[in-house]
């Protein structure tokens, strides 16, 4: 069988000959190179692969063909979409509508500067393709009973260290193998079996991490730093990069896996520098590895259980009973799912109920049909995530518009995607099947009708409440439990602040501790503003530990 296709439609003749040549010299030992002048002819190989199965990678096409693209796409929805354009930088460029409706994935500007810039620039395309393929080496193998929830946290963690894993179910010819070969039966699930031949049953957060190969101790009991930080999300992992950058002594701790929030987006496109988005969870493993290159020791899977003063440290305690003392904290928790609250929903939650997940579970939605709750931009990036995969992407919003919660291009985006739904007004009330979700109740207050639907699955999106809980009452906070920094910390009636001079910015009120992210009181809920406060915490941890020690009453 022929590789992957690359097919490139261009109505020039000359530029034709050059991309296709070039791009055949450079990538023709693994895909399938081929030019056409002709959309009747393109459409037509397009056509001839669906009918015989053979996977089409990238579809490059000059804009003089402003349909093409989706025409490909209904043939080959797994696809990437390049569109060729001039350079030009106006509002009415084909590329800027194109990518902002979601009818293009990439673009590519002529002229470029040299061969290695397109080829870069493509090699780029096809890597994001390759890696959204079955993976061709399985460091991981997971043998489970089919619709097993404890699935969920397993991929989901396997996902956000980029670990290629396979599941099989315990019916399956590969799964029965697998067991036989551990010398196990299906009495104890799941089991995952990495490359190597080490078998773990049913693990944990902390077995599954020290598989993959990860901190998840503090060394020698109590370990002593300059700076703790607790949370590696975009605000902890950009505190950790510039603190150890500088010189600091630094910690981070973080009780599940690196990414937070911004770690489960499918893709992020107002983050600056990558015009054509970056999947979250890419961006947050690559700030992970930069912050441990910079010198940051990073222990995963072990949770800040507590928070003390002692003289001029700081105390952290963790849940296994060990203690970190730093001369400062970070506190960058963000945020949690806020729970629907629908008891027979949250019966079924990793059985087709899902808070987050999606880039772990969207392959599954293959052909399904799919629920959204939310009108955030979480909700809009999974909605348009999932209708890559499922056949209808059903978004339910409370309210009557998201245009004030919702960055327009992804509204637009929305809009734009055709097998996805937007219902108004409307609520989960109910839900249930057997074993797993099979069918969702739900309230549309604008008809005053309660319907009862099909659904496969639904992820719930519906803001967050800080983690904030395992903090003394010494740290103040807002109603909603919401981190009080700076200046805040003077103008609430209530709070105390016992220090001769005033709170810093992002100091709580317990001196030497700051916050930074979605955890803090009036944060702007994006990942960019989230990695300047945590390059802004650092200056300031700076200048704290420049006073001279305080001794505490």
């Amino acid at each position: 069988m022929a590789g992957p296709l690359l097919l490139v439609l261009d109505h020039d003749a000359h530029s034709l000959g050059v991309l296709a040549s070039g791009l055949g010299r450079r990538f023709g030992n693994d895909f399938t190179v081929r030019g056409e002048i002709s959309s009747d002819a393109a459409l037509a190989v397009l056509k001839e692969r669906a009918v015989t199965g053979e996977a089409v990678a990238v579809v490059l096409v000059d804009d003089t063909f402003p349909d093409f693209l989706a025409r490909a796409h209904e043939l080959h929805p797994r696809a990437k979409r390049v569109l060729l354009v001039n350079r030009d930088y106006s509002s009415t460029s084909p590329a800027v509508q194109a990518i902002a409706l979601g009818q293009a994935d990439y673009h590519i500007v002529r002229p470029w500067a040299n061969d290695e810039t397109l080829y870069r620039t493509m090699s780029e395309y096809l890597a994001s393709w390759t890696s959204e393929q079955e993976p061709g080496f399985e460091m991981f193998r997971i043998v489970s009973k089919d619709g097993d929830s404890r699935l969920v946290p397993l991929r989901d963690t396997l996902n956000r260290f980029s670990m290629p894993f396979v599941c099989y179910t315990t019916e399956s010819a590969t799964g029965k193998r697998l067991l036989k070969d551990a010398g196990l039966d299906e009495s104890r699930l799941p089991v995952v079996i990495r490359y190597d031949g080490q078998v773990t049953i049913d693990p944990s957060l902390p077995d599954l991490a020290r598989a993959i190969g990860v901190n998840v101790k503090i060394s020698n009991g109590l370990s002593t730093c300059d700076l703790a930080i607790v949370g590696a999300g975009p605000a902890g992992l950009t505190a950790a990069v510039y603190a150890a950058s500088e010189g600091l002594d630094t910690v981070l701790l973080e009780r599940a896996i690196s990414g937070g929030q911004a770690g489960t987006s499918p893709l992020i496109r107002n983050y600056p520098g990558f015009p054509h988005g970056v999947a979250g969870g890419l961006l947050m493993e690559r700030t992970c590895e930069q912050a441990w290159l910079m010198g940051a020791h990073i222990v995963f899977a072990q949770q800040a259980v507590g928070l003390e003063r002692r003289n001029d440290r700081r105390i952290v305690r963790l849940r296994d009973g060990s203690e970190v003392s730093a001369r400062s904290v970070v506190i960058a928790t963000g945020m949690e799912w806020r729970r629907l609250g629908v008891a027979s929903i949250e019966a079924l939650v990793g059985s087709g109920v899902f808070y987050g997940a999606v880039v772990s579970e969207s392959r599954a939605m293959q052909g399904q049909d799919v629920f959204v709750v939310g009108a955030g931009n979480s909700a809009a990036q999974a909605a348009v995530h999932l209708a890559q995969h499922a056949r209808t992407v059903t978004l339910l919003v409370r309210g009557e518009s998201f245009a004030d919660s919702m960055s327009n291009y992804l509204v637009r985006s929305l809009q734009a995607t055709p097998n996805v739904v937007i219902r108004h007004r409307t609520e989960v009330i109910d839900g249930g099947g057997e074993g797993r979700l099979e069918h969702l109740t739900i309230a549309d207050r604008t008809r005053g009708a309660i319907e009862r639907v099909p659904a496969t699955a639904l992820f719930v999106m519906i803001g967050g409440e800080p983690h904030t809980d395992w903090l003394p009452e010494e740290i103040a906070r807002d109603a909603q439990g919401y981190l009080l920094t700076g200046r805040e910390i003077l103008e609430t009636p209530g709070t105390a602040w016992h220090h001769d001079r005033d709170p810093l910015p992002l100091e709580t009120s317990m001196p030497g501790v700051f916050a930074a992210g979605d955890v803090r009181h009036g944060s702007i809920k994006r990942v960019a503003s989230a990695v300047g406060d945590g390059a802004t915490v650092v200056r300031l941890v700076h200048e704290h530990l420049r006073e001279p020690p305080q001794v505490s009453a």
